[in-house]
Order: structure tokens, then sequence, then C-alpha cells
């Protein structure tokens, strides 16, 4: 069958695995259990949960994602190899970091192997090319892009910030910095290492970066080396964590604990406090945890992984720690259980409509371990006076197909460009896609031609 929903039942009859969690679907629809008070059902034991996933097809010629009314879509790059962020350059150019896992983490259960073999139908286990891709917008009207091999020989990059003259890249492992000028379409070389990261095992590969408002300190999402510490807490030192990095010495410190993975950092742009999506814990039900948006206190402790969202106790978290629980921070804002944000911005634009102004956009990566399967869009969540307000907006939905069986692509890295147009990576579909006003007239998306690839010598 095209679409796999594996339930434990059958993982026990392959792996004899307890067959606990047949059955086991969703409650709430994942639109309802956004916002600041998301209702919790109770926790089950799992030994594995049921896996639904669609099937990957891919892009057919001429397809796109749906957008909300008042918008418009075009693809402005195809063919790439797993683009999971972008970041937009001052001159216009945007950077696509072409990456997946660098496959590290050690497969210890048949759980582990069976859900690896699953969920890599969905096409989101692709390899990547440990590259960034730059984009450049042509000049003579035609809305075609050309892309260059900018950066390569990396390890699985993922966060990129240009402070002055200098484009610090965020591999799994370490944040290198590389010289920068406007306008190159190459850099060549290795980079210089300011700080290494955590690497060991690598659960959670991915490493968010942003700069301070001043271009001294960058901030580094760090993910957990398990689901919920089943590794051994050593394995956890100095992840689920948000870093900070002072760019003139390299030193760190950490600056808020206990967020499970932290996959997107960004500046709320009228309060200027440090935002973070968080991917929350899995296997104790469709409906937990929901995954967050949350202003980032310094200091602050979230939970994991001894409680969830706030102050829910995670039994399976040994030993306990109730003096822990007792400062976990309850996020601020429920996007939904198991949607997977990876990507997040605030948009400072004018190019959308006026009710996407100031609010922040958040790419869905989607659900692996939930039915029905819930993210797989870019949502819109609303902010007034630097707070969410309201319940999130689908605005580009359509990467599966109706019936959820086959997937098409699934949205990650989100960011806004020269001329505040929503750019896309999907990692799935290895395609880039801008959105913008339908009643915007331009050139910039008279095109869905892919870009044309060159690699300069």
């Amino acid at each position: 069958m095209s679409r796999l929903l594996i339930s434990t039942c059958a993982l026990a009859a392959v792996a004899t695995l307890s067959a606990s969690s047949c059955g086991n679907r969703a409650q709430y629809d994942s639109a309802q259990q956004a916002g600041a008070n998301p209702p919790m059902p109770a926790a089950h034991d799992f030994l594995a949960p049921p896996i639904d996933v669609p099937k990957f097809v891919g892009w057919r010629e001429g397809a796109s994602p749906k957008v909300a009314p008042g918008l418009k879509i075009e693809k402005i790059a195809a063919g790439l190899a797993h683009p999971r962020q972008v970041y937009a350059l001052p001159n216009g150019d945007l950077l696509v970091a072409e990456s997946n896992s660098p496959n590290e983490e050690a497969v210890t259960t048949p759980k582990q192997l069976i859900a690896g073999l699953i969920t890599a139908r969905s096409g989101k286990k692709a390899k990547g090319a440990n590259r960034i891709s730059l984009l450049r917008k042509r000049s003579d009207g035609s809305g075609l892009w050309d892309r260059f091999v900018f950066i390569d020989q990396l390890h699985s990059p993922f966060g990129m910030q240009l402070v002055g003259n200098t484009l610090f890249v965020a591999d799994t492992d370490a944040i290198l910095a590389f010289p920068y000028q406007p306008g190159e379409t190459r850099i060549d070389g290795h980079g210089v290492e300011l700080t290494d990261l955590p690497d060991t095992v690598n659960h959670h590969w991915t490493k968010a970066l942003l700069a301070s408002r001043d271009g001294k300190k960058l901030y580094v999402g760090v993910g957990s080396n398990s689901n919920v510490g089943e590794n051994g807490l050593d394995v956890e030192y100095r992840r689920a964590d948000v870093l900070e990095v002072d760019i003139a010495t390299g030193g760190s410190r950490i600056y808020a604990s206990g967020i499970r993975n932290p996959t997107g950092l960004q500046w709320e742009p009228k309060t200027g406090r440090l935002w973070a999506i968080a991917n929350e814990r899995d296997e104790i039900g469709a409906d937990l945890v929901p995954d967050y948006l949350t202003f980032v206190r310094a200091g602050g402790f979230y939970g994991w992984p001894y409680s969830y969202y706030g102050q829910h106790v995670d039994r399976r978290a040994q030993p306990q720690r109730p003096d822990l629980v007792a400062k976990a921070i309850r996020p601020d804002y429920a996007i939904g259980s198991h949607v997977a944000p990876l990507g997040l911005m605030f948009y400072t634009g004018e190019n959308l409509p006026a009710p996407y102004r100031g609010g922040a956009f958040i790419g869905e990566h989607g659900s692996w371990d939930r039915s029905p399967i819930s993210g797989y869009m870019v949502a819109f969540v609303p902010f007034a006076n630097g707070e969410p307000v309201g319940a999130p907006r689908p605005v580009v939905t359509g990467f599966n197909s109706d019936d959820s069986k086959e997937s098409y692509g699934a949205p990650v890295g989100v960011t806004q460009d020269q001329d505040g147009a929503l750019i896309i990576a999907d990692d799935v579909g290895n395609s880039v896609w801008r959105v913008t006003g339908a009643g915007k007239p331009s050139g910039d998306a008279a095109s869905s031609a892919p870009a044309k690839a060159l690699t300069p010598r």
C-alpha cells in the first residue's frame, strides 16, 4: 500500500515489540492543540508508536503547493539535494543549506531500525549534499534564478548568519567562520572553527543559528541526544539547550536549557526578545506532546527531559527530578502535536498582505508518529504587542495528496527575501519556493522554471 500505517501490532509481529499501542489515534485535530492553553490528555506507555507517513512521489511537472487567498507561489530552484534552511543576504542573494543527518547515531533497537526504514519512504531521509548553494535572481526581469555552489565539503550544515563580512555556518559539530564579500558566488576553503558544538551520537543533528543585534554573540539551538534521556544523561551535556557564543573569543555558555530540540531562533521585531520553535518528545501518544513557540528567557529551564509543557511530569525520565520540574517554564504557545517545526521567521516586509505583517511564519515538516498525520505546511501565527494571538493559519499547504497517501514535498526553513517575499526550503521536494502577494505586479513570479545550476571554477 502506498501509505504506511504501521501500528505497534505490526511492529510486534516483525520485531517482537509490545502491542500496547494498537488503535492509538489522535483525539484532537492538530489545530485544536494550538494556542496558549492546549488540551493535554493523559500520557500512554508505548514501546513503539504507530508510524504513519505518506509515500514520497515528488512534485509532478507544473505542480506546486497551494497558497492562501491573496497569495501566489513560484518555484525558484529545483533539483537540489535536500535543502533544509534558507538565508537572505543583504544584496538579494539567497543561501540554501543542502544537508541531512550525518547518520552518526547508533541504531541499537529493533524499533529504531524499523522506524528508520519506514520513515525513509517519506523522502525525509534522503542524502544531503553537505553544501551551501547561492541563488541569484537574474536582472533581466525573466523571473529566473541562477544557482551556484557557494561552499561545499561541509558536515551537515544548518544555521547560517552573516555578521559584517563574516559568514558563520553551523555544521553539526562546529560553528565555522568564512570571509564574505558581497556579490561573490564561491567561497573556497574549509572555514575557521569558532567553537565546537555537541555532536556525540547526534540523535538531533540540526544546529539553529542566530546573531545578536549588536553582532557580538551567536545563539545556537542544540537538540537532545535522545527522546527522553534514554541514552543516559552523560551524552546530554550542553544539549537540549540554547547556547550563547561570544564571537570575539569563541567562548560559550548555556543561555537556556530543557528545550528538547530548538530548531529555529529569531528576534521578535517589536520587543527584540528571543523566540524559539521546539520539537517536543515522542511515544506517549498522538496528542502528546505539542510542539511549541516560546520566548526564551535567559537562564530559563523548560522541562526536558523531566517534564513537558511546563510541569507535566514524564515518568520515563529517570532519576526523577522534582526540584527541576518545579522550575520548568510553561511555553508561550503550542503549535500542535508532532507537527515538527523546523523553520521560523518573523515577517517585517510589505510584499505580503497586511494580515501577515508582524507575525511568525513556521515551516512544519510534518509528523511520522501520529495518525492522522499533522503538519506538512507553512503556518502563520499572528502577533500583537510582541505576543502570539489567535490560532495558527495555514498559509502554504498541498505538500501531500488530498488523502495524505502521497508526499510531494515538505517545508523546512523559511526566510524573507529582499523584496519581502516568503522563501521556503522544501527538502523532500528538493525545491525552493517563493510566495508573494497576488496583486504585486512583478516579473519575479513570471516563470516557474527551475533555476539554472552554475558551478563557477
